[in-house]
Order: C-alpha cells, then sequence, then structure tokens
C-alpha cells in the first residue's frame, strides 16, 4: 500500500488521477460491492443506491481489511472493532479509528465503472 499520508484522494482532480475500469455497471448492481486489486491499491467498490464509492480495503485502526463489514447508509463498520468510515470521504466516524482511509474518485463510461487512482 502506497504511503497515504494525510492526503484527501476524493479532492483530485481529473489531471491528478489516472482513471482504471473495475467492473462493468452490470457486474456491480445495487447494494452490491467488489474487491479489486490494482497494482498495489487493494480497493473495494461499493454501489449504494446506483453512485460508487471506492474506498482503501484498509481500517487505519490495526492496517486490517475493512470491505467484508456491514454498510449503514454511507458508513462501512469494520467488522473486528466496529470502527466506522464514510465510503463518500474516506473519512473515520466512529472510535477506534481515528485516521482516514483513502477514498477515490469514480465514473462510469460507457458501462464501465471507473476509479482513479493517484498518478
Amino acid at each position: 500500500m502506497p504511503d497515504i499520508g494525510t492526503f484527501v484522494f476524493t479532492s483530485l482532480g481529473p489531471k491528478e488521477v489516472d482513471f482504471v475500469a473495475v467492473a462493468s455497471e452490470e457486474e456491480l448492481p445495487n447494494g452490491k460491492r467488489i474487491f479489486v486489486t490494482v497494482d498495489e491499491y487493494n480497493l473495494v467498490v461499493f454501489n449504494i443506491a446506483g453512485e460508487y464509492f471506492a474506498i482503501a480495503d484498509l481500517c487505519s485502526h490495526d492496517n486490517g481489511p475493512l470491505g467484508e463489514g456491514e454498510i449503514e447508509e454511507y458508513e462501512v463498520i469494520c467488522p473486528r472493532h466496529g470502527a466506522r468510515f464514510d465510503v463518500r470521504s474516506g473519512r473515520a466516524t466512529a472510535l477506534p479509528a481515528v485516521v482516514d482511509i483513502p477514498a477515490y474518485p469514480t465514473r462510469v463510461t460507457d458501462g464501465q465503472v471507473e476509479v482513479g487512482l493517484p498518478l
């Protein structure tokens, strides 16, 4: 995993990311998630009410996987210790996590869900 520092990836503009197709819209229907690895990035991509969100599959509390956690509205809940993260921004919203995680911009092009990764 690259050093994430305090970077807010969702604020990167289109010239600062390289969009990569990760699934077709049919492969990621409403209410579902997929796990993908692109280069050194382990991601979870969610479809919540027809909107796509991508985050690092990483709980900042203990560096364990996050993506299998339950979703409540726009929050994913860490399956081990209950930390919560907003999938729209990566912001840590509940203890024990206090450090945000990467959230990546998404778009749909020609029926393909794409995630923007930092250049």
